[in-house]
């Protein structure tokens, strides 16, 4: 071999070896994505990643408002134990001719996005252009509320259970499960018992969220997706009272609160310590628009979902997380979706019922460690706004194509037309939202919508996905690792 073809083959190794030592040093942030049922979780994490890599319209997002964002694009999964988050299936079904709404979160998955920009420093800039890896961990809300368990005991949880199931209309739907529970602890075959139990309980939970999937905030979540473990013994427990004191617990209830303790240790103990406690920052998506529709028990009911989750937020003192102080997860955004379902006139009083929201779960969480923002979003804008003039009254409406099948006030859309709705006024005081007096139920006009029209070429019109603060929803989450 020649001198003259030694010398490009060591500049080619010499180059390949400072990729490489690059990419090791290259920061990583890995940003959890969660939310209560039909929340927008895929659509979120789709639309940010059309958006970045395609340069979408995102002004209040600094580093790229000040053009330091030189390239942005996928990586291979980095995580060789975990499913990749199909963005190509989902940019395929947004983008259709007749396009849809991804399929919804049903197990965490993960992506890898790599960001290349201009750092802000002279120095850092004379050291060359920086990268940041971005990895979006995807997975389902109720995953996310099971964390709560860790800090209950089988008794706690059994007595707030069995407390909601009497409460409001739960009572009828869960009449089934706790006409059993009153002789069930007498019976003298415990597994059957056992087995029918957590059957009747299951069928609780999902009629609890049959026909309106946003209000999901009860749990055990794996009862609702239990994937691998349907028919394993680690779901095989319900709530039962707690007995009298001085009394010996009924084998049953010995044996329920045995799969308790197992379902903590061996599914939300592991989900925990493998991905939760690796997250750096969270955003939890929150369809806040159709708890308001439900009345004020049901906003209540979110507060009350929405505290178990500030607990797994919550350093020092006495919690299970304690030995986190100094939290790793640093920034929380809790994110109301579908805010193109109301006028941007009323986006404030939406943020502002959420932040009431989490204000209260904070109080009760007596403290959080990160920062945390309230954002009015939407991931993918489905909606235009307009004027419409009732005899001598203007006011503001929504444009749109109605899902077919959808109804309000006596029409059903067919999911062709495009119709102007006006979805009502929010309260201007907050706390109205959490009043049943005074916030009632089906006054709101908030229904789906069909996805825009938009397209899958990258650079052509339409192929950037129309958003509401999205950019400002990236900006908090990532834009302080980009300086």
């Amino acid at each position: 071999m020649r001198a003259d073809d030694i010398l490009p083959h060591a500049a080619d190794v010499l180059k390949t070896a400072q990729t490489y030592v690059t990419d090791l040093m290259t920061p990583t942030v890995r940003l959890g994505v969660t939310g209560l049922a039909r929340s927008g979780k895929t659509v979120f994490i789709t639309s940010l990643i059309r958006n970045l890599v395609d340069g979408g319209r995102l002004p209040f997002f600094a580093p790229d408002a000040e053009g330091r964002i030189l390239r942005v694009y996928l990586e291979p999964q980095p995580d060789d134990t975990l499913p990749r988050f199909d963005y190509e299936s989902h940019l395929a079904a947004l983008t259709a001719a007749a396009p849809t709404w991804p399929d919804s979160t049903r197990r965490i998955s993960q992506v890898r996005l790599t960001i290349e920009y201009e750092p802000k420093s002279l120095l850092r800039r004379w050291l060359g252009d920086a990268k940041l890896h971005v990895d979006i961990v995807d997975y389902p809300g109720e995953w996310l509320l099971d964390l709560a368990l860790l800090d209950q005991t089988y008794a706690d949880w059994s007595s707030e259970a069995l407390q909601l199931s009497s409460a409001g209309t739960r009572a009828a739907t869960a009449k089934p499960f706790t006409e059993f529970i009153a002789s069930a602890q007498t019976s003298p075959e415990v597994e059957p018992t056992a087995i029918a139990g957590a059957k009747l309980y299951t069928a609780y939970l999902k009629a609890d969220r049959a026909g309106d999937e946003s209000q999901a905030t009860l749990g055990p979540g794996r009862f609702l997706m239990p994937g691998d473990l349907e028919g394993s013994p680690t779901l095989t427990f319900f709530p039962l009272p707690a007995p009298a004191a001085g009394t010996k617990p009924s084998p049953l209830y010995q044996m329920t609160a045995r799969r308790f303790e197992s379902y903590k240790a061996n599914v939300v103990q592991p989900f925990f310590r493998d991905h939760f406690m690796r997250l750096d920052r969270q955003i939890v998506l929150i369809d806040a628009l159709g708890a308001i529709n439900r009345g004020g028990s049901a906003v209540g009911e979110l507060e009350r979902a929405l505290s178990s989750v500030m607990r797994a937020f919550r350093p020092g003192g006495e919690s299970w997380l304690a030995f986190l102080t100094g939290a790793r997860i640093d920034r929380l955004l809790f994110a109301a979706t579908k805010a193109d379902h109301l006028h941007h006139s009323a986006h404030d009083r939406l943020e502002a019922i959420l932040r009431l929201a989490t204000d209260r779960a904070r109080s009760k969480a007596a403290g959080a460690g990160a920062s945390v923002q309230v954002l009015a979003i939407a991931a993918v804008r489905a909606t235009r706004e307009a004027q419409m003039t009732e005899g001598k009254q203007t006011f503001p409406v929504i444009l749109g194509v109605p899902l077919p099948g959808e109804t309000l006030d006596a029409r059903t859309f067919d999911g062709k037309a495009e119709a102007g709705i006006f979805p009502g006024d929010l309260p201007a005081d907050p706390a109205a939202a959490f009043s049943p007096e005074i916030a009632r139920a089906g006054e709101h006009a908030f229904i789906r919508f069909r996805p825009p029209r938009l397209v899958s070429s990258p650079g052509a019109s339409g192929a950037v996905f129309p958003h509401i603060r999205l950019d400002r929803a990236i900006d908090f989450l990532i834009g302080d690792k980009l300086t």
